[in-house]
């Protein structure tokens, strides 16, 4: 019987399945003993060929000549490491073995790679072919995984769905990267603010991600802040402070001057509000109750690259090396996972883990309080074991070995296994227990509401950590404490002004859970994890891509507060896209491509079907593209109106005065100007009445304006007059004439 030939991603995983199987022979670019020969990839050894290989007229970017759907695609050896290939495609032929191992990283990608170079170059007939599918690269698991090997054909499906999103992530890339550049390649050159000049690059999945920082980048400029008052009452005998909520039978129901249910947009309003409150307030209701706080669920990728932005300021590429180093030094589990939860056969056997943690001096005694309490053996039963909600890995785990090798770590890599080791073990923890009061008072008919909670039992967060908030003197529950349903109280009352806030810019960290959940922002864990499955991107791919935006200077990234935020390179492109491609920045679109692809990979959907489908868009758009005109299609950059109606001239510098899709402005604004009505304004809003163009025109033609049929609280119709002003504060706000 012939040698069997293992077949790793890199040289170190072949370094580790070497030690494992006792491999030691050293020999150019591969190892051997009398049963296996063991080599490496480097990554990728195979890619798709440029157009240009299929046929020299392809080298000149020309419109006509698109779309670019070959029937076949062509694939080369990567020059860089052909030297490697030539040894790994030797071997796959040699007369010596029997059987190939392929050992990738178990992923759709680490399929992809060993099935490229085993369709380009070959393997020798009737050699028996298996994949190694495994979790970490502890002892245990890669001989668990060798002795489970199965046929390559398991993978057929996972190696379909890796071929077609790299056919898919080219055909897009090509095709609408060069028609894009060859009519709008001119402008963006012009408009471009980086010194290299380049055509446009588009992408399946990194457009849609340039879209949602450049549109929250826009949401932040066209943001308009707006002060309000918030009222409080603070009882005499303990300083314990309330604040009002409306209610349906306050006296200000119905004023067009509240802002939500706790703001009063105008200061006059709030002073006479507080001057008609009483002295005495009743406390009409006090509820004390025990509140459980669980522990999160177990890191994904996503999550513990968002984490580690929050924490450590570290990109989410950043975070994927140094978890791929740890699962590469036997001390975690595989990290391009999406899962969040242990399957059972991992449940069942998860006393060997902690065991072995007890060696990690920080965690030695938490790790002693769960065995000796064996709450390990519960884990099955609860919300962290789950395979259902498992599609190839579980969630990143320690595994309980290497523990000796914990001085050798880089300080990143020591923060980061903390960080996973303590997740970990929270969930063995019982939850964290509040005690929780909640305060009512009734000033007549008004309401003022207080609430306050500490922590009564840490539970779980005794190892993951205390909050800040965790941490603060437990005075105010205190004195709820002391009130009864009932008491009448002296009390005085102050105003306190707040104002309305932008929203925040993309963190890197912040952004790949927003790709995860289909542009969505969620903070909220619980919610996430509902809709877990509708993601852009992948795990492995979502570092890639804010890493590319920033490498061709499409967005910008702080390398302090990991900020993201468009280049203007950028934002000319997305502008260029809004017009001709929008349907690469919408969220959801691009998520669907990407459960498709999962579609593939649970053999749901056959890969020429969504080929097909893939295939019949770019025709479309290209087609599409080609009768367009240029100019009419694009006109200006972003910020800018796309109508040329001038409204009227700016009462403060003279300017034309424009619309655009959010606001009407003065074209000077580059210049400073900072008049502006903005359209979804909160003072119209409040009248019930919207800001029309013929309002606008009116306004700055008579320096006033007339609005009319509007209804008292009595019901009755009246009209006002109004003029827009800059005040003293410097922004411009509606004023009764």
């Amino acid at each position: 019987m012939g040698k069997t030939l293992i077949i790793t991603e890199k040289p170190s995983v072949a370094m580790e399945y070497a030690l494992v199987l006792g491999v030691k022979e050293r020999k150019n670019g591969y190892l051997e003993n009398e049963e296996y020969l063991i080599t490496w990839c480097v990554g990728h050894l195979i890619a798709m060929s440029y157009p240009e290989k299929y046929d020299e007229k392809y080298k000149k970017w020309n419109l006509e000549e698109l779309p670019f759907l070959p029937e076949t695609y062509q694939y080369e050896v990567i020059p860089s490491v052909k030297e490697q290939y030539e040894i790994v495609h030797k071997l796959m032929n040699s007369r010596e073995i029997s059987r190939i191992l392929y050992c990738g990283d178990s992923g759709r990608e680490g399929e992809l790679i060993g099935r490229l170079v085993r369709e380009y170059g070959g393997v020798k007939k009737g050699v028996e072919e298996q994949r190694v599918w495994i979790d970490s690269f502890t002892k245990e698991e890669i001989l668990r995984g060798i002795e489970e090997a199965k046929p390559l054909s398991c993978y057929d499906n996972v190696a379909a769905a890796g071929m077609v999103r790299s056919i898919e992530d080219f055909a897009i890339g090509i095709n609408f990267s060069r028609a894009l550049s060859c009519k709008y390649g001119n402008f963006f050159r012009s408009q471009s603010k980086s010194e290299t000049k380049r055509g446009i690059a588009v992408g399946r999945v990194m457009t849609c991600v340039l879209g949602m920082i450049v549109e929250r980048e826009r949401e932040i400029r066209d943001f308009k802040q707006t002060e309000y008052y918030r009222i409080f009452s603070i009882l005499d005998n303990s300083g314990i402070q309330a604040e009002w909520k409306l209610t349906d039978k306050s006296a200000l129901k119905g004023n067009k001057d509240l802002y939500g249910e706790k703001g009063i947009l105008q200061e006059s309003l709030a002073d006479s509000f507080l001057a008609g409150l009483p002295e005495q307030v009743t406390i009409s209701k006090l509820e004390k109750k025990t509140e459980k706080k669980y522990a999160p669920f177990l890191f994904n990728l996503t999550e513990l690259q968002s984490e580690c932005t929050k924490r450590f300021k570290v990109s989410p590429a950043e975070t994927l090396a140094t978890a791929q180093s740890l699962y590469e030094k036997k001390l975690t589990t595989y990290p391009r996972t999406d899962a969040r939860v242990l399957s059972s056969p991992v449940a069942k056997v998860i006393e060997k883990t902690i065991s072995g943690l007890k060696q990690y001096s920080d965690v030695t005694a938490y790790c002693e309080e769960i065995l000796q309490a064996r709450w390990e053996e519960k884990i099955s039963e609860t919300r962290y074991t789950d395979d259902s909600k498992i599609s190839d890995h579980y969630a990143i785990i320690p595994t309980g070995q290497g523990i000796e090798k914990l001085g050798e770590l880089s300080e990143l890599e020591k923060k980061i296994y903390e960080l996973i080791v303590r997740r970990f073990l929270s969930i063995f923890y019982p939850p964290a227990e509040y005690y929780k009061i909640q305060l009512e008072e009734t000033a007549r008919q008004e309401l003022f509401i207080a609430s306050a909670k500490v922590l009564k039992n840490a539970g779980y967060l005794s190892v993951a950590g205390l909050t800040e908030e965790d941490k603060e003197k437990a005075e105010k529950v205190e004195e709820l404490s002391k009130l009864a349903e009932g008491d009448i109280l002296s009390v005085s009352y102050k105003k306190e002004k707040s104002h309305t806030s932008a929203p925040p810019r993309y963190t890197s960290g912040s952004m790949v859970l927003a790709m995860e959940n289909a542009g969505n922002l969620i903070e909220d864990e619980e919610l996430r994890a509902q809709i877990k499955g509708s993601g852009i991107g992948t795990p492995a791919t979502r570092a890639e891509i804010i890493t590319k935006l920033v490498k061709i200077e499409y967005i910008c990234l702080n390398t302090k507060t990991q900020v993201l935020t468009p280049h203007p390179d950028g934002e000319v492109v997305y502008e260029i896209v809004r017009k001709t491609l929008p349907e690469l920045l919408l969220p959801k679109m691009t998520a669907e491509w990407e459960r498709g692809l999962s579609e593939i990979e649970k053999g749901e959907l056959s890969k020429e079907a969504y080929t097909e489908q893939l295939y019949q868009y770019i025709r479309r758009q290209i087609t599409a593209m080609k009768e367009k005109d240029v100019e009419q299609n694009y006109s200006r950059t972003s910020n800018e109106n796309t109508e040329e109606e001038i409204l009227g001239n700016c009462p403060l510098c003279g300017k034309a005065v424009k619309e655009n899709s959010k606001s009407f402005y003065c074209s000077g604004y580059k210049e400073g100007c900072r008049w502006s009505v903005w359209k979804n304004d909160k003072y119209f809003a409040a009248l019930g009445k919207k800001i029309t163009k013929t309002l606008v025109k009116n306004l700055l033609k008579n320096g006033q304006v007339q609005v009319k049929d509007l209804t008292s609280r009595s019901g009755s119709n009246y009209s006002i007059t109004l003029k827009y002003v800059k005040n003293d504060k410097e922004y411009l706000s509606w004023e009764k004439v």
